[in-house]
Order: C-alpha cells, then structure tokens, then sequence
C-alpha cells in the first residue's frame, strides 16, 4: 500500500496585487533616491516580456541578454534554468510582476536602484494542464545604465514564497523530460533509463484511472522524480515523509495562495516522488497518485478517510503490468484486525501518524460504498463534500442526502457487513 501525503501550501506573507506605490504589508517604505515608479514597472514588464517570448522561440540569447553579466553563477543557474523550461513544451507562457517587497541587506547589496518583486509565473504544458496555471518566483532587479533594467538575484524571496506554488521541477539542476500521450516523467539529466520505466508505470497507471474513476478522467499525469527533496509542496526533509511516503500528489494553482482565496484555487496536481523510496514505486502506487490527480480540481474539504480510501480503491483494481490482488481475502483480513478494534472512520487529524489503519479502514469504507451504491454516487458524493464539506455538519447533511448515512452510520453499517 502507498503511503500518499498531499502537501498544503502554507501562505508566505506576501501581498500579491499587482506592484505598485506600496510595499508589502509590515514593510518598511524603501529609502533612497526617488524612482520613476511608472518607467519601472513597463521597463520591468518589458523584461518579463522578453524572457517570456524567448523561451517560447528557443531563443536562449534573448533569455540570456536581461541578466546581470557580472554574475556568473546567476548567469549559469539562468542558462540550466531556460534549458530545462525549453524541454517541457509550453502552450503558453508569462511572468507578471506582483508586490513588491523590501529588504534592507538586499538593498545594500545591489544599491539604491534595487527593486524586489514577487512575480507570477502562468503557464500551460501542452498535452499536459487543461487550464493555464501559476507558480511563484522573486527577482531582484537593478538600474543599470541609460535605464536598463537587469536581473541581479533569482534567490531573495525564495524562503518567503507561499510553499507549493513554488520550487518546480525547472527550478532545480539539470534535468530530463521525457513524454509519452497524457503523460510527461521528469528526471535528473542522464537518468534515461530512469524516465523510460516511469514512462511506461505512468502510461499504465493513467489508463487505469481513465478506466475506473467514474465518468471517466481525460487529464494528464505528471511524474517528478528527482534528487531534491523539496521539490513543489513535497518535503521530504520532513522525518514522517522521508521514511515513509512513496509520493506525493502537489497541487497546481490556478489561482495562487493568497490571491483570490486564502488557500489558492487548484486546478490539478503533478506527481513528486520521494527520493529515498524511489524504487517501491509501481504502476499501482502511481495509479493511486493519479486518482488524486482527477480529483484535485474538486476541492479541498472532503474527508480525509474518503480522499485516500478513493486513491487506494482505485490502486487495487485490476490494471495491466500489475497482478491481481485478493480483495476478498485482503476485506476480510481487514475487518479482522482494524475494523474490530476501530471506533470510527478515521479522522482527518492523525490519519497519517496511524497510517497503517487508517489507509485499509478507509479503502474499507470506499469499498461498501462503491459496493452497495455504485461509482457514479460515490464520486457524486466526493465531489459534494470537496467543495462543500468544511465542518461536520456539512459531511453529515451531504452524506445523508447523497447515501442516507452519515459518517457515524457509515461506520456501524461496516461493521454489521462484517457482522454478517
């Protein structure tokens, strides 16, 4: 069984309205001589512009020509940066300049021209995002001669950055991307035999989704497995998820955190696999991430038992490259040694400190619904409780409207089928 922790993002403090006379909030004001405010703001778009349009033609020089020259380690991150963008074919690509911040030692280090912007970054990969997307990044940028405006620093806002909209698979070293229909597997560079079995697990886990999710999923699955261990919402520096986690279903914003809700509007979820646990992955531990996957766009309310028992249901299905499993012996084994000790579905806090019931007591609970109420009410009832299920009494109205249970009643009918 995949042990699957769907990261949160946790809002950075940043204002994200577009940049103008003021700085973030609790900022100081900036000191130094007066700035055309105005000229800077086009001047900055216009290099946003450029870097934007460049990647888009392939044209690394014009990519290039905004960056500080004088420094050299800039430079080379900004060159792996546009090598590794050039690999993941965009439908669309922009950057637009957000609030923005202060910084005293930041001033002092690149003068009193230093402007410090947060920027959002919408993009759309081809085959793979329905929708155009946003993640974050900070600039530095710095007046140069004659009004030129260059890029000094790419790293100052990086530990005040909302965390899961920032961070992506080409913000880190060199990389390998490597596609196949409605699927797309970053790797490190030269891992090519890495990226082809992805590939081909990805491919089968997705058809598996396509198949089983009821009313069908037509989205794409994105797989990430690189050294980094933090890479997107995924932290594998944290003790819990270093050990035990095979991945991580990150969500992708169609709004960011902050700018329309608190939280972020998602649109969708790639896929970040846990460095250490990198050989455990299968086609089923894929096709449980992918289920999260189809699921992303519904919300973020729904129940956690009801989240992860969906993703394992689906896992255990039968799927091409992966044998069959007995579910009738695997039922049974669970209502004998969790069910007869549980004494309610498992709640959302400390699912994943009791892993090791949680996750088969809530494919249990899938597995009765779907039973006895067919998949189309099951992922009626999922999507309802996404979008809707922020307290209790919320879950209970939806549940007993859609099932004619309630979390209670769901848990006393699985123990009288384990009864019978």
């Amino acid at each position: 069984m995949s042990l699957v922790l769907v990261a949160a993002a946790v809002a950075g403090g940043l204002a994200l309205h577009r940049s103008t006379e003021r700085t973030a909030v609790g900022e100081p004001a900036p000191k130094g001589p007066k700035v055309d405010l105005v000229a800077r703001a086009a001047a900055v778009d216009k290099v946003l512009k450029r870097r934007a349009q460049a990647v888009l033609s392939a044209d690394r020089s014009a990519f290039l020509a905004d960056v500080d020259p004088a420094n050299a380690a800039l430079m080379q991150r900004q060159k792996t940066l546009f090598d590794n963008l050039q690999q993941f074919g965009f439908a669309r690509l922009a950057y637009q300049q957000l609030a923005q911040q202060y910084d005293d030692a930041v001033s002092r280090k690149y003068g009193p021209s230093t402007y410090l912007v947060a920027v959002a970054m919408t993009y759309q990969i081809r085959g793979i995002d329905s929708v155009p997307v946003r993640a974050m990044l900070g600039y530095t940028f710095s007046q140069r001669a004659a009004g030129h405006w260059v890029l000094v620093s790419d790293r100052d806002l990086d530990k005040r950055l909302p965390r899961g909209s920032h961070q992506e698979a080409w913000d880190t070293g060199e990389v390998l991307v490597k596609r196949a229909p409605r699927v797309l597997v970053v790797v490190e560079k030269g891992e090519q035999q890495l990226a082809t079995k992805l590939v081909k697990m990805a491919t089968s886990a997705v058809q598996a989704v396509s198949k089983s999710w009821p009313g069908g999923w037509t989205g794409a699955g994105v797989v990430i497995a690189l050294d980094d261990k933090v890479v997107r919402g995924a932290d594998y520096t944290v003790q819990q998820n270093a050990e035990d986690a095979l991945a991580m279903a990150t969500w992708v914003y169609r709004t960011l955190p902050g700018e329309a809700t608190g939280s972020g509007e998602r649109a969708d979820s790639y896929v970040v696999i846990n460095p250490r646990n990198r050989s455990r992955v299968d086609e089923r531990t894929l096709a449980h991430e992918f289920t999260h996957v189809a699921t992303a766009s519904y919300g973020a309310a729904a129940p956690r038992w009801l989240v992860e028992g969906a993703a394992t249901y689906v896992e255990f299905l039968p799927m091409d490259g992966a044998a069959d499993l007995a579910l009738g012996k695997y039922r049974q084994q669970v209502r004998t040694k969790y069910l007869a000790k549980a004494k309610s579905l498992p709640p959302d806090e400390g699912f994943f400190q009791t892993a090791d019931s949680s996750y088969p007591l809530s494919w249990l609970a899938v597995d009765y619904l779907y039973d006895r109420f067919g998949g189309t009410e099951v992922a009626t009832l999922y999507l309802e409780l996404a979008s809707l299920g922020t307290t209790q009494a919320e879950r209970d109205r939806i549940m007993l409207e859609h099932v004619g249970l309630d979390e209670a009643g769901l848990f006393r009918a699985l123990k009288a089928a384990a009864a019978s």
